[in-house]
Formats: structure tokens, C-alpha cells, sequence
């Protein structure tokens, strides 16, 4: 009788989870349609909290989890197609409660970017590139999906309140991830994907080497930063009061127990578009509460950090020591690798080497190997020349231009309460430049999309700005089942 059961039960399983699945599709369809923002959170809630990467990790098996496209049958990872369905949901919420997405000078940039991908399928299919190699994220296809994202926050989000609800989920978000990986630092030895220890012979802990999680830390940083200094301060409870000052001490040690060049340079940047919010009497009071803790704090790590790694030198320049061109022996494969890429551009600055391209000698560089080898390299202002030419360069200079410009517009234009949203937008953008410019940043499902997030957050806020604090916005009045038109 047992074993009639357990094959019954072995035979129905499959069918038992197509069911499980489709009851969970109509109920996120469901909630979907009416509260897309819920939906939303959960996809946040994966990007801010589970890692990407396993580099630096001594584990046998080790994976991206769910940012990789598995055996790429459905081409992009299931997180992607998951954030499509959500556009679909959203925009079929926004038409019934005839919601309005907010104005976005993103979006033409995003266009430019797709039909950009769609000229390089073009040619990959004249040269006989399958489509799998040409949407790769080793390409460009991420930044594509940056717009999507964009798209769904901005149709999302429709209130003033559901604004603030945003900023505070962040900062919350940003406090539990910086608690975790301070927990970790203290009793279970770090953060195990710790390239420094396992393999360049430093002795430190980490707290993360994913630079997505100083991201967060970062952006949380901000939100708690603004709400708690500026001048026109909104009435607030005792338990925002309490975590906003945890945020504060928590994640600004998390990002210098990380141990990261980049990470410590982007947060100093950021540190100074948050201290810009104030007025120069606040900015005062600020720099000389905070500049001597973290100051100190960002010494001790980069003395730890720096002191025991071979030819790192001293002073400022030991900062950047391995991307440096030296005058006596062997070049850095950093240098190198940038050496190579760059003879490739020139060769082909008008089209690039193709999405699905590798640059030329990739082979002499110790981490270019596998599948992957030469379809990545250490710049993201490098790998969108090399793999789309100055089209790409191009398009890259006008996004970048547009978010500097919709981001100055929310700064000077939104209330008090919205302020801390935008700023950590801003925030987050401008500590990844230093990964940008010598990072992985392009091929990585979650930091484009982390750099998605912090693109629609000015814009989410200027959405919303117009409409009064103490009244509902269309998207909150009763469901209407009849189509705008």
C-alpha cells in the first residue's frame, strides 16, 4: 500500500507543481493588476539581498544563482522574463485606473539601446551568430533591460505616499543587508567569496565582495542621511528616528569593512551629493561630525587593505597600483587587458567587435578563460566601445547626460519628503562610477539592474511631486474594468 502511494505521489508530483505554479501566476496576476507595487518589492527584495557573484570563492560548485540563464534555452534569466510579466501587469493596472506613467528623458535612450541590440542580431544572423551568443550579457542586452525596469517603477509608484513607502522600504532593505554582512564579519568569518584571503594571500575579512551590496548600503545611506539632517524635516515616529540612525552607523561600516577600492571611492562621492542636499551651515555641522569617524575608518581599512598587498606602494597612488603602467618589468593584466581592448576599438571604432565579440589575445590574461573568456574586461566605458563602437559610446554619454539633468531637476523641485528618494538615486549612480569606469559592471544581471533602480528614483519622485500630500492620485480610486482610452 505504501509503495502504490509513493509512486501515485512520485507520478503526480509534476503535475502537482505545474498546478502550484499556475494558482501562483493567477494570484500574482491578481495582485498585479491592482497593487503592482507589491509585486515590485519582491523583485527588489531579490536584488537587494541575494548575491551574484562567487568569484573569490573556494567552493567546488559555485553559481550566479538566479541572475544566469541556465543552459540559456529561454535565453535571458528567469528574473528578467519574471520583471517583463510585471510591465504587463503594471500597464494593464495603469490603463484601467487611467494612470498616466510620469514623463522620463530616459526613455529615448532606452530606445536607442534597443534598436541598437536589434542592428547587431541583425548582423550576427548575416555572419552566421547564433541568437543566444548576440543577446548574451556578456554584450549589451542588460542595458536594455534597465528600461524595462525603469519603466515599471515609474508606472508603479503613484502616490506621494507610496514614494516615501519606496524610500523607506530602501533604507530598511539597506539596514537588514548591512546587519547581516556585519553579523557574518563577526562571527562566521566574512563574506566566503573573499578573493584577498583565499587567494593573494591577505589576511582580512570581508563583509561583501559583491559591489551590488555597497550599492545598497550606499542608497540606504542616503535616504536615512536626508530624512534625518535636512532643514524642513517631516514629522516622523520614534522607530523611523531610531532606524535611520542605525542605517547611518551600519551601512557606512559595512561598505568600509568591504574592503573595496571602488566601493570606498563611491561612497566618499556619494558622501558628497548627500552633504550638497543641505545648506552650507548644515554642510559644515556635517563635515565636521562625520569627515574624522569615517575618514579614520577608511584609513585604518585601506592601511590593512593596502599594506599587505605586493607593489601597492604608498600614499594616494597605491589606490589604483595594479591599473598603472610601469616604467621597469612586466605590465598588470589589468593594464594589459585594457591595452588589448582598446587596439580592438581602434580597429573597428564605428561598429565595434559585435555584441557577441571577443578582443583579440584575451588569452594572455590569467581570468579570461572558460566560456566566457575575452567577452568581458575590466571598464564598462570599454566594453561598450569594444563591443558597439562610438554608437554605443554615443548612447551611453546621452543616457548618462539625461539622469544628470532629470536628477538636478528633482533636487530642486521636489518637497522635503521626496528628497531622500531622489538623493539616493543619485546616490547609488554615482557610486558605481568608479566600478564603471575599472569594474564589471555591464555583463552582471544585478548591477544593471541596481543601476535601473537608482536611474527611476529622481523620477519616481518628480511622478508624484505635482500631486497633493493629503490626496489620493487616480491609481487609488475605485477600479474602474473599463480600458482607458
Amino acid at each position: 500500500m505504501m509503495e502504490t502511494l509513493l509512486i501515485w505521489m512520485y507520478q503526480a508530483l509534476p503535475w502537482m507543481v505545474v498546478a502550484l505554479l499556475s494558482l501562483m501566476a493567477v494570484a500574482g496576476i491578481g495582485i498585479g493588476a491592482v497593487w503592482p507595487r507589491f509585486l515590485l518589492y519582491g523583485y527588489l527584495a531579490i536584488f537587494f539581498w541575494m548575491n551574484s557573484t562567487s568569484y573569490g570563492s573556494l567552493a567546488v560548485w559555485a553559481t550566479g544563482g538566479v541572475y544566469t540563464r541556465g543552459s540559456g534555452v529561454l535565453l535571458f534569466p528567469l528574473v528578467q522574463w519574471a520583471l517583463l510579466a510585471f510591465w504587463l501587469c503594471a500597464r494593464l493596472s495603469a490603463s484601467y485606473r487611467h494612470w498616466q506613467a510620469p514623463a522620463c528623458n530616459l526613455r529615448p535612450w532606452f530606445w536607442g539601446w534597443f534598436l541598437l541590440l536589434c542592428a547587431h542580431l541583425a548582423a550576427a544572423s548575416f555572419l552566421n551568430v547564433t541568437m543566444k551568443d548576440a543577446l548574451a550579457p556578456s554584450g549589451f542586452s542588460n542595458l536594455v533591460w534597465m528600461g524595462i525596469l525603469v519603466s515599471v517603477m515609474l508606472l508603479s509608484f503613484r502616490t506621494r505616499a507610496h514614494a516615501v513607502e519606496l524610500g523607506r522600504f530602501i533604507m530598511l532593505a539597506g539596514l537588514g543587508r548591512a546587519c547581516f554582512g556585519l553579523a557574518r564579519w563577526a562571527f562566521l568569518g566574512g563574506d566566503p567569496n573573499n578573493i584577498y584571503a583565499n587567494m593573494n594571500d591577505i589576511h582580512i575579512k570581508l563583509t561583501f565582495f559583491d559591489i551590488n551590496d555597497g550599492m545598497v548600503c550606499t542608497a540606504a545611506f542616503a535616504v536615512a542621511a536626508v530624512s534625518l539632517f535636512q532643514v524642513n524635516k517631516r514629522k516622523q515616529g520614534g522607530f523611523w528616528w531610531l532606524a535611520e540612525w542605525a542605517t547611518l552607523g551600519a551601512t557606512t561600516l559595512c561598505v568600509v569593512l568591504s574592503y573595496r577600492r571602488s566601493a570606498w571611492i563611491g561612497f566618499v562621492l556619494a558622501g558628497l551629493i548627500v552633504m550638497m542636499r543641505f545648506p552650507l551651515k548644515r554642510r559644515i555641522q556635517l563635515a565636521v561630525l562625520g569627515t574624522p569617524v569615517v575618514g579614520a575608518g577608511l584609513l585604518y581599512a585601506g592601511m590593512r587593505r593596502l599594506g599587505q598587498t605586493k607593489g601597492a606602494g604608498h600614499g594616494l597612488s597605491s589606490l589604483v597600483y595594479d591599473m598603472e603602467s610601469k616604467r621597469i618589468g612586466p605590465e598588470s593584466d589589468r593594464v594589459i587587458e585594457l591595452k588589448l581592448a582598446l587596439a580592438d576599438f581602434l580597429s573597428k571604432p564605428f561598429t565595434g567587435i559585435g555584441s557577441w565579440g571577443r578582443y583579440t589575445g584575451y588569452q594572455m590574461i590569467s581570468w579570461q578563460e572558460g566560456p566566457d573568456g575575452g567577452k568581458f574586461l575590466h571598464s564598462g566605458v570599454l566594453h561598450i566601445a569594444l563591443k558597439t563602437g562610438l554608437p554605443g559610446l554615443a548612447l551611453l554619454a546621452g543616457t548618462i547626460a539625461a539622469f544628470v539633468l532629470g536628477a538636478r531637476r528633482a533636487f530642486r523641485t521636489l518637497p522635503p519628503e521626496l528628497l531622500p528618494l531622489a538623493t539616493a538615486g543619485a546616490c547609488g549612480l554615482v557610486f558605481m562610477l568608479p566600478d564603471l569606469l575599472v569594474g564589471t559592471p555591464i555583463p552582471q544581471v544585478r548591477t544593471t539592474q541596481m543601476l535601473a533602480i537608482c536611474m527611476a528614483l529622481p523620477y519616481v519622485g518628480l511622478g508624484v511631486a505635482h500631486l497633493p500630500a493629503t490626496e489620493a492620485a487616480p491609481s487609488a480610486r475605485r477600479l474602474n474594468l473599463v480600458p482607458a482610452t
